[in-house]
């Protein structure tokens, strides 16, 4: 899809703090057995085709637009592993036959939702979600499912802890160590799904106002970082260099995002 004059999200080393940042990822089934899923946020811009036949997964192909550290991209060959899974409609079953550490978070979290989306026999999906700028430590993020406004919650720093204040049930699941298992065990699919896209959301969104190029490869941000993600896998890590000059910034220019994904088919 060619680029609308006008839409593109400037480009910026440190986004507003006080500003919103916001992701949206839509899949679309284009033909018969492939599914191509989009996400884009502030600091990432990855794409998933997914090919399936007979309740089966039969390939995974991910393409890499914008990203964060020079080994971002080769993480894709990881979600080779998928193929031969059966298709479900949580997008969590691809954890069950690969490692999310192992993976690229985000192309992984899109891949799940694309296998997901062939598993429901769904045309077209799209999650919007706004993460605001903090303010006397609370903020609302919210999510939009094709259009619609779906989920707010109420997010407050207690020092440096995050909590989910509200709404119930979702202030009762652990914001830490256990959220999308939560999720799984207490909603259907889609409610399911739509929580862990916004809970996923809500922490990737918290590099808004970092000073993220100012490390000069995925090491030097530390230790707890360690493994939790492809290009922090140790031995990668220390050759993960910053792609600088990558992060944009949508607070005002949500139209901007995925401009280059495919819509509905006609």
């Amino acid at each position: 899809m060619p680029e609308r004059p006008g839409d593109e999200a400037p480009v910026v080393s440190i986004g507003d703090p006080a500003g919103s940042y916001r992701r949206r990822i839509r899949m679309v089934t284009t033909e018969a057995g492939v599914v191509v899923g989009g996400l884009e946020d502030d600091f990432h811009y990855f794409e998933i085709e997914l090919r399936h036949a007979d309740g089966v997964v039969t390939h995974v192909d991910a393409s890499s637009r914008r990203w964060p550290w020079a080994t971002c991209p080769a993480a894709g060959h990881q979600l080779h592993a998928l193929e031969g899974m059966a298709l479900s409609p949580r997008c969590t079953a691809v954890a069950k036959v690969a490692d999310p550490r192992m993976n690229c978070t985000h192309q992984f979290d899109l891949a799940g939702l694309c296998v997901a989306h062939a598993g429901r026999g769904d045309t077209v999906r799209q999650y919007d979600v706004e993460l605001p700028g903090v303010r006397d430590g609370v903020t609302h993020p919210r999510l939009a499912r094709d259009g619609e406004p779906l989920l707010e919650w109420t997010l407050a720093w207690e020092g440096f802890t995050r909590r989910l204040v509200d709404p119930p049930p979702y202030s009762d699941a652990p914001w830490q160590g256990g959220f999308i298992r939560w999720a799984d065990e207490h909603f259907d699919p889609l409610a399911a799904e739509a929580a862990i896209v916004l809970r996923r959301s809500c922490e990737i969104g918290m590099g808004r106002g970092m000073d993220l190029e100012a490390y000069e490869k995925a090491a030097d941000i530390g230790e707890y970082q360690v493994g939790i993600c492809y290009s922090q896998q140790p031995g990668i890590n220390t050759v993960a260099f910053r792609t600088k000059g990558t992060i944009r910034d949508f607070d005002r220019h949500p139209d901007a995002l995925l401009l280059h994904t495919p819509d509905a088919p006609g």
